[in-house]
């Protein structure tokens, strides 16, 4: 299913279009049992995204409903027009350092103006085809960057495993074990056995059954467990959904989630700072473009590295600018509905992988089961525990990280490769995924560089070059193999100050030359000019494609014409450098063969 899968979106990647990952699916076949395992897969999601909305929400400086909505909108809208087969879109985590200053100075209404501002900008990013350049990301910083995310998720669930008191977490790594450190004491042994059951169940039960997701049985048996023993331990209270979250309609506070649909509305409607409306005008969107600006990023980023953890972890392969693009969609009508931003959740999506997913049709499935919570369900999910979903956390945490991947990486990549790894991680665990992918793009680009430019070569091989015609007396070939280009040009160029000054000319051999860039025409230009000031003839050989549409612009070239020729292929340029020997300074086209 997966081949045949991973062979339509090749197919379909090549262009921009609505709904790919959906057709691909239909196309590839698709029936009940298919239907099915994306019904479970969407309950499963649902469980594990209705408290983190909420959560995210809350962190964001809005109240929990509001992630709800948001999980609902663009959790349904954006895998039905994506390009990506498993992504699950909602509130992230990484968008709440962006997010919150927004909320506090811009107030609810600001915050959704800023969400649909970034739709914008994310829809001309995907219809202007800009998605695939994340495909210039290397396995090594993605192994690196999704390592670091499980390790700060799993980090994240200990607060609610263990059942510490510790207060609202530091948004820094070190500063969160630390607080989690300082907390040991408050632990709970209620909590903790609640969430070491729940773990071992999530673990025991593949193994046991194949057919009912583990994490719908371990989280239903952990709510009844723990509504049993609270009625029959007296003092005894575990945490709860309903008890950790709450909200108010008209001023009366409630416990748990709304079970309100979401109204309509234009973003700029809902209270701004003060409680009124926003006027909606040249101001408010100039001073909200900057947010926009970086939301847009964000989302951008999140969103296809996501589909490409989703990609490495299911076999497939997704279409970056249908993603972007069906991602502006969902922002775009999310605020409409009193969504937040929202982009591809890694955790969620790897849920959805490892629930059983089969098509787009599971992510928003997804959707439509925290629409039936808000309507009918609030009061039962309301009593799963928090440790329970935190072990569940854990299971994905463990699953997303990929140990075994990177512990293979580690073992057989080059020690650069290794490094590039290790510091992405790194950074992202200690700092963000932001710092994390952008440094490790960098470290790999460099490297990548100083491995194509070491493959460049630049020698003199006399008059022996193992194919074709040999030069002239006084002629020698002096063969240059690979990208020239501004890493490369010392290794092309170098060799050629060792040419004996006695020889007459320099058959420069360019047919293996792929590309050249203008730091390696300038070096080629500097060894021809000191090769005509010596009195000594440049035969270029074999220049064709780009390096020789370069060449053919270099008003250099044009110049130095008497002393300069350009020919096809061996035999022509030892034809070309007897006929110097004849005439010497005989003026010669600089390209003959483009006039035959």
């Amino acid at each position: 299913m997966t081949h045949r899968y991973s062979e339509g979106v090749r197919e379909g990647a090549a262009g921009w279009r609505w709904a790919s990952a959906l057709r691909d699916s239909w196309r590839a076949g698709y029936g009940g049992a298919d239907f099915r395992a994306d019904l479970l897969a969407g309950a499963v999601v649902a469980l594990v995204a209705v408290p983190l909305a909420m959560a995210l929400a809350i962190a964001s400086g809005v109240p929990p409903q509001y992630g709800l909505y948001t999980a609902v909108v663009a959790g349904t809208v954006v895998p039905l027009l994506g390009g990506s087969r498993f992504q699950v879109t909602g509130p992230t985590a990484a968008f709440v350092v962006v997010l919150a200053p927004v909320a506090a100075r811009f107030g609810l209404g600001g915050l959704l103006t800023a969400g649909f501002l970034a739709g914008l900008l994310l829809l001309v990013m995907g219809l202007g085809r800009l998605g695939g350049l994340i495909q210039y990301i290397p396995r090594t910083v993605t192994a690196g960057f999704t390592a670091g995310i499980g390790l700060v998720i799993a980090v994240l669930q200990l607060k609610d495993f263990f059942g510490l008191q510790t207060g609202p977490l530091p948004d820094r790594f070190v500063d969160r074990l630390a607080v989690l450190a300082h907390a040991a004491p408050t632990l709970r042994p209620a909590e903790l056995a609640v969430g070491f059951g729940t773990l071992v169940l999530l673990i025991l039960w593949p193994k046991l059954s194949k057919r009912i997701p583990g994490p719908l049985v371990a989280l239903v048996l952990a709510a009844g467990v723990v509504a049993l023993a609270e009625r029959f331990v007296p003092g005894l209270e575990i945490a709860t959904i309903g008890r950790r979250f709450h909200f108010q309609i008209d001023g009366r506070a409630w416990d748990g989630v709304p079970g309100i649909l979401p109204a309509l509305r234009a973003p700029w409607s809902f209270p701004g700072p003060g409680g009124a409306p926003l006027a909606f005008n040249v101001a408010l969107l100039e001073a909200l473009a900057p947010s926009a600006l970086a939301i847009a990023l964000l989302a951008a980023i999140e969103s296809l590295l996501s589909a490409v953890v989703a990609d490495g972890m299911a076999g497939t392969r997704h279409n970056p600018d249908a993603e972007l693009t069906a991602l502006g969609v969902g922002n775009l009508l999310g605020p409409f509905f009193g969504g937040i931003p929202a982009t591809g959740a890694i955790a969620r999506t790897a849920t959805n992988i490892r629930s059983g997913a089969r098509s787009p049709l599971a992510a928003a499935f997804h959707g439509l089961f925290i629409l039936g919570v808000l309507l009918a369900a609030a009061p039962l999910l309301g009593r799963v525990p928090m440790a329970s979903l935190a072990a569940l956390l854990l299971v994905v945490a463990y699953h997303m990280s990929e140990l075994r991947h990177v512990r293979y990486l580690l073992n057989v990549a080059p020690r650069s490769d290794a490094a590039v790894l290790l510091i992405c991680f790194g950074l992202t665990v200690v700092f963000d995924m932001v710092a994390g992918v952008s440094v490790g793009i960098v470290l790999a680009s460099l490297l990548f560089m100083r491995r194509m430019a070491a493959t460049t070569r630049g020698r003199t091989l006399g008059s022996e070059t193992g194919a074709g015609a040999s030069p002239p007396p006084g002629f020698v070939y002096y063969e240059i193999a690979g990208p020239m280009f501004f890493g490369a040009v010392d290794n092309a160029i170098d060799a050629i100050a060792s040419v004996d000054r006695s020889v007459r000319g320099v058959l420069f051999l360019m047919d293996k030359i792929p590309v050249m860039d203008v730091s390696g025409l300038v070096a080629l230009e500097s060894a021809i000019r000191k090769l005509s000031a010596a009195g000594q003839l440049s035969v270029l050989v074999g220049a064709h494609g780009q390096p020789q549409a370069l060449i053919r612009k270099s008003q250099f070239l044009s110049t130095e014409r008497r002393m300069i020729r350009h020919c096809p292929d061996r035999t022509a340029a030892a034809q070309e450098a007897a006929a110097f020997l004849r005439a010497a300074g005989s003026a010669t086209p600089l390209f003959p063969e483009a006039r035959r």
